[in-house]
């Protein structure tokens, strides 16, 4: 093989990927094996409607422009605990963001996303039993941006969410709101396939 042939092709080598397993594909960027202990999610919120589907929708180009940033950490390393962490860089400024697990996955219907992930399952549905609807049954937190947009909450769990089952992270579009009501869905991440 010529020189400047090998020279060329070289690149396109490093782009193949490697090996981490017998015959299991290196995972994609942004995101750690959901057999890890920690997961990764990063994305840009985009259209449902976008060519190639979205890992981050926005519902609410408002409060979550389209090419604003979000990265969640689901931490499963410690037994029988989880720990959620959201950090967002240019949504809407000065703004409150309730935030939830949610059982469904995005699509471009922002129900799609499914009630709210609970540990024990209301067998009402929606839920509205404080004995189910509660902080200690749901991963709830609020993130509140600052003047330029950004923010990170956490929130802590003494149990960790059942394998596929916690499939997305909602952003809602909290108080003051302008034209959205307080629970609606402004924007989703989807943490599972």
């Amino acid at each position: 093989m010529s020189a400047p042939l090998a020279a060329a092709l070289l690149p396109l080598a490093l782009l193949a990927p490697t090996a981490t397993g017998p015959s299991r594909p290196a995972d994609p960027p942004g995101r750690v094996s959901p057999a890890s202990p920690v997961s990764v999610v990063e994305a840009d919120f985009d259209p449902a409607t976008a060519f190639v589907p979205p890992t981050a929708i926005s519902h609410a180009p408002d409060l979550v422009p389209y090419g604003s940033h979000v990265r969640v950490v689901v931490d499963r390393s410690f037994p029988g605990r989880t720990v959620l962490t959201v950090t967002v860089a240019g949504v809407a400024a000065d703004h409150a963001f309730p935030a939830h697990l949610h059982t469904g996955s995005c699509g471009a219907d922002p129900a799609a996303s499914g009630p709210h992930y609970q540990d024990a399952v209301d067998p009402v549905r929606p839920s509205t039993d404080p004995a189910y609807a509660n902080d200690r049954n749901e991963m709830r937190l609020t993130l509140r941006t600052d003047s330029r947009g950004g923010g990170t909450a956490a929130t802590a769990a003494a149990w960790q969410p059942r394998p596929g089952e916690a499939r997305s992270l909602v952003l809602h579009a909290g108080t003051p709101a302008g034209p959205h009501g307080a629970g609606d869905r402004a924007a989703c991440v989807k943490l599972e396939p």
